[in-house]
């Protein structure tokens, strides 16, 4: 049987970075996927070494809005099955709202940044998808469940209902399509400098376990959406959240 293969978005740092880890450390070959070719190739580096396991982590730049760069990645897939697609790229884009035209350029950002990258990457592969058996993976945002940051949170939430989606056409192929939904999550740069002591605070406090979360955590229930273990959970979307959101 030929080596599993996992591609990650967002693989270079943060919760991306911990999943590739994850993967490579269970026999995966990876594929981390991103815009910064540099931080991607340190990554790559970094976790094959950390993994014992040098050149099967490999770096694949390219910007996933453009449909043209999507190319690059099934070209590095090379015609080999993909066991789980983990679409983990995504940001916050700040944006000038005074005018019509640049609340419009605000949204569009964003969505383009959280949306589109998935949907892209995620049709690119599909034809690649392990049958049966592959897996899915979309990461989402607390902020998806209970509203803020607007464009982001609404953002976000589309993955939601187009997972769903996408797991009622691929579930007849015995592929599982599956959302992790993460609270706040220390270790990673989304928030750059806009962190405050007191946004920690806040963050924290919301929590049940009055901590943040890590990558890592967030990392192992990807993983066990991507297992074996998991073949009869589809279209869910799991919080990982400290209890700032309770299940529904």
């Amino acid at each position: 049987m030929d080596s599993r293969l996992a591609v990650v978005s967002g693989g270079a740092t943060g919760i991306g970075a911990a999943v590739a880890s994850a993967f490579a450390r269970d026999g995966y070959d990876v594929l981390v996927v991103g815009r910064r070719g540099d931080a991607l190739a340190t990554a790559a580096e970094r976790i094959s070494v950390d993994c014992g396991r040098p050149g099967e982590v490999t770096p694949v730049t390219a910007d996933l809005t453009d449909p043209e760069q999507l190319e690059r990645v099934v070209a590095a897939v090379a015609g080999r099955p993909v066991d789980a697609v983990v679409n983990n790229a995504g940001s916050y884009l700040a944006g000038d709202t005074g005018t019509l035209a640049g609340t419009a350029a605000y949204w569009r950002a964003n969505l383009d940044a959280n949306v589109l990258t998935a949907v892209l990457l995620t049709e690119a592969l599909r034809p690649a998808l392990r049958r049966p058996g592959g897996r899915v993976i979309i990461v989402s945002s607390i902020a998806a469940q209970r509203g803020g940051a607007d464009p982001y949170a609404a953002a976000k939430a589309a993955l939601h209902g187009w997972a769903y989606t996408l797991a009622a056409q691929l579930g007849p192929e015995q592929i599982t399509v599956n959302v992790v939904s993460p609270g706040y999550v220390a270790e990673t740069e989304f928030f750059g400098d806009r962190m405050t002591p007191e946004g920690y605070a806040k963050r924290v406090a919301e929590t049940l376990v009055k901590r943040p979360g890590l990558p890592d955590e967030i990392a192992e229930a990807i993983r066990y959406l991507a297992s074996p273990a998991a073949g009869y959970v589809t279209g869910q979307v799991l919080g990982v959240n400290g209890g700032s959101v309770l299940g529904r």
